[in-house]
């Protein structure tokens, strides 16, 4: 018979922001490594850059940690995006980050990578959710809760081979990323071999606000929605999400409530040129071509659809690759209203007066079927990439969720720590 499993909490088996010993024995010129909450990538799980920094600048303000110590983003929506990373090759072994993550040091019962790839769950994040405490974006899960997340303690020789197992599915799933954004690096430098830089205009190409160029400027309605993907017959509205990284991935929506009517005024629609009017500053004006959708997909009141003006010479997916340039879209922030903390906003007035080069037509055109056939090799490795994630969610599953049996949860709360 196979023996039971022990499931423990997270605060048992893992000592959860630890403090910076004394004495420390770290003068003020002492370098140590720190890491800004940006600096930690959502969609691999790892630390982007550790930026080397003098003890003397670090020492108040921010969370101390120290190598193979697991930093968990602790604020919204940092937290359900999956800021998870395991803090290595710090200079001195020490390192010091952002006051939001929540610091697990793994004890001599769990491993460092058992504990990170726990927390990367979208299971583990969804009910951290639940117990979330603040005022709206500003929300932050408790470390009480944290602590109390019930996580399976096997022996370590098997941790140590399913740590194996996931890390070369996520290789896999990370190699293909990696490839896709490979093929994303490809527009930017046809647009440049084929315009040139729009910061210097080189060309000599004729400068029209972008006003000139469009018929309207659509902006949809963002009601109250149910958290959930929809099934085929039902509505729903797009997230800011969806349109990430000049993508655009409809997954990535709100159901609509029984009873809510669609305008059909908003729906998106193959071909549609997609605009996030307000967002954080880094994601402020990201555009997306619409290559494909199921419909029933819904604008939200914070995304524009920009329409050109049939017979103004403007091919919508040039101006796509045309707003993805470095140029304009440091242009489309000094458009922006508002800061940082209220979310940066581009209103349809300052968009309107946005500057453009305008290529003939036929150049245009002659860059969109090159996108096309680009658009084909990516939907290949798309389909790659969803069999590789697919596959890791499946032995994430098999290695963790197996051991919650019978509809149970995966926090303790007040209960006791169980067996299965």
């Amino acid at each position: 018979m196979k023996e039971p499993v022990r499931l423990a909490r997270l605060g048992e088996v893992c000592e959860i922001n630890p403090r910076l010993p004394r004495p420390h024995g770290l003068g003020d010129d002492t370098e140590v490594g720190f890491v800004p909450m940006a600096a930690v990538d959502e969609v691999s799980g790892t630390i982007r850059e550790c930026r080397p920094r003098p003890f003397a600048e670090v020492r108040k303000g921010y969370t101390p940690f120290a190598e193979n110590d697991v930093l968990f983003a602790k604020i919204t929506p940092c937290m359900e995006n999956g800021k998870v990373a395991i803090a290595r090759d710090l200079p001195g072994g020490l390192g010091f980050g952002s006051t939001e993550f929540h610091v697990l040091r793994a004890g001599p019962q769990v491993l460092p990578e058992w504990v990170y790839y726990f927390l990367r769950r979208k299971r583990l994040r969804n009910q951290m959710r639940r117990f979330m405490t603040g005022t709206a974006g500003q929300q932050r899960v408790p470390v009480a809760d944290l602590a109390a997340a019930l996580i399976p303690v096997p022996d370590l020789a098997h941790q140590q081979r399913m740590v194996e197992m996931l890390s070369c599915t996520d290789s896999a799933v990370r190699l293909r990323r990696r490839s896709r954004a490979l093929l994303d690096r490809y527009s930017p430098g046809l647009m440049l071999e084929m315009f040139g830089d729009p910061a210097g205009n080189p060309k000599g190409w004729p400068v029209f606000t972008l006003g000139e160029l469009l018929e309207g400027i659509d902006s949809g309605k963002s009601p109250r929605c149910l958290d959930r993907p929809k099934t085929e017959d039902e509505w729903a509205v797009l997230r800011l999400s969806a349109l990430r990284n000049g993508l655009y991935n409809e997954s990535e929506h709100k159901t609509l409530p029984p009873g809510e009517a669609p305008d059909a005024r908003w729906e998106v629609r193959a071909g549609d040129l997609l605009f996030v009017r307000k967002n954080a500053p880094e994601f402020v004006g990201t555009p997306a071509y619409v290559w494909h959708t199921r419909g029933r997909i819904l604008m939200p009141d914070l995304i524009f659809r920009l329409r050109p003006r049939p017979e103004a010479g403007l091919n919508p997916l040039y101006l796509w690759a045309l707003l993805r340039t470095p140029a304009v879209r440091q242009r489309l922030r000094v458009l922006a209203s508002g800061t940082a903390a209220s979310m940066p906003n581009i209103s349809k007035e300052r968009l309107r007066t946005l500057k453009v080069m305008l290529p003939p037509i036929h150049l245009q055109e002659a860059f969109a079927r090159r996108m096309a056939g680009l658009q084909a090799l990516s939907v290949q490795h798309d389909d790659a990439l969803a069999v590789s994630k697919s596959t890791f969610e499946a032995m994430e599953a098999k290695v963790f969720d197996v051991h919650f049996v019978h509809g149970g949860g995966i926090t303790a709360g007040r209960g006791e720590p169980e067996t299965v």
